[in-house]
């Protein structure tokens, strides 16, 4: 790390025009100057590998061709005649390569559909929304625009272009809404709490310099691996505020050690050697845990999910790269300036012994075990509701309405059910050529089950020529589907249900013989990616666990305070998932205005664990490592405890504050699989903080004592660090 520092200072303005050329042309990319922005470039895909579901999809492309994730829905409104709705879905067809329209059903009085179904990628179909709006004369706005019956001197009806592909097209503008005010919030409150922490100007500016390389650099590499990998359509909000939160936090950090240093009375040179060797280098290895927690993003085998480990992943990277380069760089340039510029009233506030956190830490060293029960207790009672995590899919609950995508989506959801846009698909493979006409008793039985049950509205099946919810087989006639909208949405428990109800009672009830009947669509294709998603993610949380375990020992130097890290952070996330239940499913977080739901997005408990078990260990390693280093001056364990906890406890906090202020940004959107995802990023920060690091970890290693820092002779040896102390023996 010293060698490092030299570098960086001897180079510090090349390595800073170096980021500031890399953030420019990154913008430039993100924003289309090389003909494509990023947002064109994203689309959620729920490609489910190796799934019944997944290869429903493939016989749908290969013999019907449509994609049940790329086609569109149009709905009608008013009294639109047939002549009218024809030679809308003609113009809508013209505006697509190789669209099939379906036939127009009635979903209620005044209120018409038909489905438009495409093999075009979603990202690509995505493109195709607003053509076709042209095309058939409606408009982007909420305020759609009436289509008129031809030969007529007055409109008689509206039409909505709607379906999952629109819906996403017309989110892309709401996400960039929510973006810029979680922005709004996030900096103001960053440089707020930067001013108060450093009392400069100057060192204030050093973090925001930071973010700013960081965070276009990220979405620049964001683009790039877009042009070849899916990407979902949340992934920019999601690396612009955790990756300026991240920014900021390991600068924060960095800056503050360096400033320290300073007013100790080292010069430049010797204080960014300094700051390197202990900062820098607890900044690393808390990046190193933050980037293994992602890893297991990215080795779940969804690309929904793996697309956002991927972006995840590439923010600690950036700014693991950057606290190493372009921070030490900038405290180059900078140098003792970062004094100057006193802010009235605060000036630099140097550390003492006094100070609320000596009274926090001479309380904790006084009822060591009084204070690890009661909060210990606490997070426990916070984490026994997580078992009453409801998972789902996806929803189209708390949609934003100002889009004409969605107020379609509403039309059916009022006459038919949210099913509509989302159907249960069933293809039925015969096994040869025309084998569908032998297979028809079969499907009617099929159908008669499928109409009788509650959760159904329409079934549309090959078996009925002329009426309006007839489906022809493939041209061979050895395929043929049946599509089944839902009550509820695809996502909800009765969808799911309905859904294991055709694959295990139904299907094989009908009795089709050799034939095989897949079952895809929107409800069996939620049951799959829960499935599919949480049967490997224990497995990839154990191994996240064991290379955290390792990298910590490293950095600690010890047996056990990478095992109480590990366990604590576990506490932390099951804490966050129990208040998930209590703000969202039970209500309880109307108090600050979130939206009730009775379940919570399948993706958002992984990802959760995933940024939580990452971002936590910062604080744990920035507030180890700076007790290790006071253990090791002057091998008093409660000493080590106490100065380690006055000496980053400000820090810490203001570090933290940064980051919630950042997550309660995602908060404020329109989507309430962001807001909560927002709520539970920002309230584990806040408990991890606040309970764990400031009181819980204290009180455990004053109670550990000597046992914090053994590391057995031949383990230490074999990690090539010094082996730590026993209780009663020497080092």
């Amino acid at each position: 790390m010293i060698r490092l520092a030299d570098a960086m200072r001897r180079g510090r303005y090349a390595v800073a025009g170096a980021w500031l050329i890399a953030a420019t042309l990154s913008l430039a990319a993100v924003t289309g100057a090389f003909g494509t922005t990023l947002n064109d470039l994203l689309s959620n895909r729920f490609d489910l590998p190796g799934t019944e579901s997944e290869h429903t999809r493939s016989l749908l492309a290969d013999h019907f061709g449509q994609r049940p994730d790329s086609g569109y829905t149009s709905v009608f409104a008013g009294d639109v005649a047939p002549a009218a709705q024809a030679q809308v879905l003609k113009r809508a067809a013209s505006a697509l390569p190789d669209a099939r329209v379906g036939p127009v059903q009635q979903a209620g009085p005044g209120v018409a559909f038909a489905q438009i179904d495409t093999r075009l990628e979603p990202q690509q179909a995505q493109l195709r929304v607003e053509p076709m709006r042209r095309a058939i004369g409606a408009e982007q706005s909420g305020a759609t625009r009436a289509i008129c019956v031809p030969g007529a001197t007055a409109c008689s009806g509206r039409v909505y272009v709607s379906g999952q592909v629109a819906i996403n097209r017309d989110l892309q503008p709401v996400f960039d809404e929510d973006l810029q005010r979680g922005e709004m919030i996030a900096i103001p409150i960053a440089i707020i709490v930067l001013l108060v922490v450093f009392g400069t100007l100057t060192a204030t500016l050093v973090p925001l310099l930071m973010a700013a390389g960081t965070v276009p650099v990220t979405l620049g590499l964001l683009w790039l691996l877009a042009h070849e990998l899916n990407m979902a359509i949340y992934v920019t909000n999601l690396v612009t505020l955790i990756g300026i939160a991240i920014a900021i936090d390991y600068s924060l950090l960095v800056v503050y050690r360096f400033r320290e240093e300073l007013v100790g009375g080292s010069d430049p040179p010797e204080a960014l050697r300094t700051t390197m060797r202990t900062a820098g280098h607890a900044v690393l290895f808390s990046g190193a845990t933050v980037a293994i927690g992602l890893t297991c993003l990215v080795l779940i085998p969804l690309p929904f999910i793996r697309s956002m480990g991927v972006g995840g992943l590439l923010i600690p990277v950036v700014s693991i790269t950057a606290a190493l380069t372009l921070l030490p760089a900038l405290l180059a340039i900078f140098g003792a300036s970062l004094l100057h510029m006193r802010v009235p009233m605060i000036g630099l506030r140097p550390e003492g012994e006094n100070g609320i956190w000596a009274r926090i830490a001479e309380t904790i060293m006084r009822r060591p075990a009084i204070v690890a029960g009661v909060t210990g207790g606490f997070l426990l009672l916070c984490a026994l509701p997580a078992p009453l995590l409801s998972l789902t899919p996806g929803s189209s609950k708390g949609l934003p309405s100002q889009s004409q995508s969605v107020q379609g989506l509403e039309l059916l959801e009022r006459t038919l059910g949210p099913g509509t846009i989302t159907p249960l698909i069933a293809v039925l493979d015969s096994g040869r050529a025309g084998g569908i006409r032998a297979a028809g008793p079969a499907i009617e039985r099929f159908v008669k089950q499928l109409r009788a049950d509650p959760e159904v509205t329409i079934v549309q099946t090959p078996t009925e020529p002329g009426l309006p919810t007839y489906l022809p087989p493939d041209p061979s006639g050895r395929y043929a589907r049946i599509v089944v909208a839902t009550v509820h949405d695809y996502g909800t428990d009765e969808a799911k249900k309905l859904a294991l109800r055709v694959r295990h009672d139904y299907v094989p009830q009908a009795g089709f013989g050799t034939a095989r009947v897949f079952a895809g669509g929107g409800p069996p294709a939620g049951v799959d990616f829960i499935e599919r998603a949480y049967g490997s993610f224990l497995w990839l949380v154990l191994g996240v666990l064991a290379l955290t375990y390792l990298v910590l020992m490293r950095a600690f130097r010890s047996l056990l305070l990478p095992l109480k890290a590990v366990i604590l952070n576990l506490l932390s996330v099951g804490a966050t998932y129990g208040l998930l239940v209590v703000a969202f499913r039970w209500g309880a977080g109307a108090v600050i205005g979130l939206p009730e739901a009775n379940q919570i997005e399948a993706w958002i408990p992984i990802f959760l664990f995933a940024m939580l078990f990452g971002l936590s260990m910062d604080y744990e390693v920035f507030l180890i490592s700076r007790m290790r280093e006071i253990y090791d001056e002057t091998g008093d364990t409660e000493r080590a405890v106490s100065l380690g906890l006055m000496r980053t406890g400000r820090i810490v906090t203001a570090a933290a504050a940064i980051m919630v202020a950042a997550f309660s940004g995602f908060m404020l959107g329109s989507l309430i699989g962001l807001v909560q995802f927002g709520f539970g990023l920002a309230v584990a920060i806040a408990i991890d903080v606040t309970i764990i690091r400031a009181l819980l970890v204290p009180a455990l290693m004053k109670l550990m004592g000597e046992w914090n820092w053994y590391l057995p002779h031949w383990l230490a040896r074999l990690m090539r660090v010094p082996a730590g102390t026993r209780p009663g023996a020497g080092v």
